[in-house]
């Protein structure tokens, strides 16, 4: 758990942000996004794409995954195995189960493969260079150290900032996508 006050306020901050989005802003918002990545060369190279199951205000993504199913590629949900995560592929939505913090987690019995060659990746905030900030757990990050994957932050425009403290452990993201823009942002560090 991040124990960082800066970070614990922001994070604070910008889930109530979040929260006060309506749905139907939400849908609309995460329409946009979806129809950004389904254009973009690098979703479209992708064979093995890793992304994770929306709760609450987060980007929608079931649109995002249905596409991934649909278009013959290998969709892969994150699953939390004790202080870890590790990504399982899944051929349809009854593949999942209620899992650890009550979020549609793949099975049991799918199989894991870490190896992906994308990964679109829940986000609270990012700041324009990159540095995310998730719920303070570090499942994401410890999992992007141990394995190097393109990333993609899904994240709505009002959850960019300027800045947000960048950690040791923090994985810079490589990509922001909002319902207004698709940007590399490894290219701008």
């Amino acid at each position: 758990m991040d124990n960082n006050p800066e970070k614990n306020s922001l994070r604070k901050l910008l889930l109530e942000r979040r929260d006060t989005t309506s749905f139907d802003m939400m849908k609309i918002a995460s329409e946009q996004i979806y129809k950004k990545l389904r254009r973009n060369k690098i979703f479209l190279d992708a064979k093995k794409i890793g992304a994770y199951y929306p709760i609450g205000s987060e980007v929608l993504t079931q649109d995002i995954m249905q596409e991934v199913l649909s278009s013959g590629k290998e969709l892969f949900l994150p699953k939390v195995i004790r202080e870890g995560m590790e990504f399982r592929k899944i051929t349809d939505f009854s593949c999942l189960e209620k899992g650890n913090f009550d979020i549609m987690e793949p099975k049991d019995d799918c199989p894991v493969d870490n190896n992906l060659d994308l990964l679109l990746v829940p986000t609270v905030g990012i700041s324009q260079d990159g540095v995310r900030l998730g719920y303070g757990h570090g499942f994401y990050d410890k999992f992007l150290s141990e394995n190097k994957i393109q990333t993609i932050s899904l994240v709505y425009e009002k959850q960019v900032i300027k800045k947000i403290p960048k950690s040791d452990h923090d994985i810079l993201m490589n990509w922001i996508l909002t319902e207004e823009r698709f940007e590399n942002v490894s290219q701008i560090r």
